[in-house]
């Protein structure tokens, strides 16, 4: 059945709707014989009987009546065909997936998502929360299409192609009990010495660096109460006063009984200054292995 061209059941479809090989033929734009040795060739390759002839009359059989349906629906998808090679040229038909970490998740993300679906909703969008050290290995198995890392500024995965999306200050997040929580501003010197819940280093490396590097630099060295992977999760461990921690402003929509969150001044050690980190937010993808639809959503997330 593998090798029965699509002629063929064209030309059974239209003898199915005009039960007159006359007719059909006429349709099909050939003559009447080649129709009918036609259909004997099709229900020879099937071994099956698809019409009832007589010489009055044309009827399918059960078996063709069961069939037609089917060879309506391979030939409308047929001729939907070139349409669809050019919707996929053109980046307006294909998979896009997307992995993402949660910080981009609470405002960033879904407006993304709704409005590149608005614009483009034949391609589909496989959506997946993971790292940036999870999203590296997809990437490396091939299973990434493009990915929203958070980094220190300027430190996004090298041998990737980058697009920044979003710069913003990392601020503390301390329990309400804390001594901390209740100061409306706060400066370096005075949380240096809060124990920290923070990520592990594999997951975000170069914010992790920045973190410490400011502690370095203010001559201390951080205590690490406890480390936690999601953003989510460390803010839970924070509201349950296993200590402080360092995040980006926009987890501070994630609203936590007994978390609150507050800016911190830059510090001195002597007459030096020293200055937080940020963080940045980029769309990361790999140049050997674009697509049309890809190159849709990057240039999307970039205007």
């Amino acid at each position: 059945m593998n090798d029965i061209e699509l002629r063929l059941w064209n030309q059974f479809a239209v003898l199915a709707d005009a039960l007159h090989f006359g007719r059909a033929a006429q349709r099909l734009h050939m003559t009447q014989p080649p129709l009918t040795q036609a259909i004997a060739l099709l229900e020879k390759r099937l071994a099956v009987r698809l019409f009832d002839r007589t010489k009055r009359s044309v009827q399918l059989t059960a078996t063709g009546r069961a069939l037609l349906p089917e060879v309506l629906d391979l030939l409308a998808r047929a001729q939907a065909l070139p349409e669809h090679a050019r919707a996929a040229a053109a980046g307006e038909l294909g998979r896009l997936r997307l992995a993402f970490v949660s910080t981009v998740g609470f405002a960033l993300l879904p407006q993304w998502v709704r409005g590149f679906r608005a614009l483009y909703p034949q391609v589909q969008m496989e959506l997946v929360e993971a790292t940036g050290d999870v999203q590296l290995q997809a990437f490396a198995r091939g299973e990434l299409d493009a990915g929203f890392m958070l980094h220190a500024p300027g430190f996004a995965p090298v041998g990737l192609e980058r697009h920044t999306v979003h710069q913003e200050p990392l601020v503390l997040a301390v329990p309400e009990q804390h001594a901390l929580g209740a100061r409306p501003r706060l400066t370096l010197a005075a949380v240096l010495d809060a124990p920290l819940v923070i990520f592990p280093r594999r997951s975000v490396p170069s914010l992790y660096d920045a973190i410490f590097a400011a502690y370095h630099a203010a001559g201390h060295l951080p205590t690490v109460a406890q480390e936690a992977i999601q953003m989510q999760t460390i803010v839970n461990l924070v509201s349950a006063g296993l200590g402080c921690a360092w995040v980006p402003h926009s987890v501070t929509q994630f609203q936590r009984p007994g978390v609150v969150y507050r800016s911190v001044e830059p510090g001195k050690k002597g007459k030096s200054a020293v200055a937080l980190p940020g963080c940045e937010t980029s769309l990361v993808w790999s140049a050997a292995h674009t697509s049309p639809a890809l190159e849709r959503f990057v240039a999307f997330v970039a205007q």
